[in-house]
């Protein structure tokens, strides 16, 4: 049973963000499917290419397909940094024990394309920092999640990890024409339902008893960016990552937030 003090957090977390959804959708008129910007005509819709293990390059951060040899030693550091427990509370995996057993992990997550694991490199020091896979890869239909997210505290709330997201994103959409981009968390898991909704990303409500995971259950709070909110939230992306955004050790000016249009 959840204890009273997780209980009054999601309480207050869903009621923060029923507010927003409301707010967002607060109509004046007839309601039809254009309204909401999402294209109905797909006679012409073909489905789209897999994403593949490719290197993804930006001004700050660089994606890299999974290795054992190139990024192990570099993640398992990270992963033993103070404070492990916490960033990994709401994961799949737990903070490894060992060497061994963190390279047991690796090489199964590098086994898989779904998820399709990534590294994410501080170009500034080369080392990589963080992971964050792609998952759940629908080509049928163009629905993708991000998700197995892991940006190390050298990385994390830093532009290198909000251009790991806007790398992915700009993949999934302009790349291979994908027409919607999950991301899912534990309902409880604030921080990421926070990130969520700052990268963009729309709240779409919760799935209750979704999951069991680590010996808890696990309701699950949805959001996405589909294909036709994509270009506007690039341009927003972009003025953000400028480099006239930073001061010179790296602290944004203004928020991301701040260039919506």
């Amino acid at each position: 049973m959840p204890s009273p003090d997780c209980r009054r957090r999601r309480t207050s977390t869903n009621a923060h963000l029923t507010a927003i959804t409301s707010a967002s959708f607060t109509l004046t008129g007839p309601l039809s499917t254009d309204d909401l910007g999402v294209t109905t005509e797909l006679s012409h819709w073909t489905g789209v290419p897999r994403p593949e293990r490719i290197v993804l390059d930006g001004r700050y951060t660089r994606l890299e397909p999974l290795s054992v040899d190139q990024h192990e030693a570099d993640l398992f550091a990270s992963a033993r940094e103070p404070g492990n427990e916490a960033r990994f509370r709401y994961l799949f995996d737990r903070v490894p024990a060992d060497e061994r057993e963190f390279r047991d992990w690796v090489e199964k997550a590098v086994a898989t394309d779904d998820p399709l694991f990534f590294a994410v490199i501080d170009k500034a020091t080369g080392r990589a920092e963080g992971r964050q896979a792609l998952l759940r890869i629908d080509p049928v239909h163009g629905v993708v999640e991000i998700g197995h997210i892991l940006w190390g505290p050298a990385i994390a709330r830093t532009r290198v990890a909000t251009e790991a997201l806007y790398l992915s994103a700009e993949y999934v959409f302009d790349a291979l024409g994908y027409r919607r981009f999950e991301w899912k968390c534990n309902d409880l898991n604030l921080p990421s339902r926070q990130a969520a909704l700052r990268f963009g990303f729309t709240f779409e409500g919760i799935f209750r008893q979704h999951m069991v995971v680590k010996g808890q259950n696990r309701d699950t709070a949805w959001f996405s960016i589909i294909d036709t909110e994509w270009p506007t939230l690039r341009a927003r992306y972009q003025h953000w990552l400028a480099p006239d955004n930073f001061d010179a050790r790296g602290r944004q000016l203004r928020k991301l937030d701040a260039f919506r249009t």
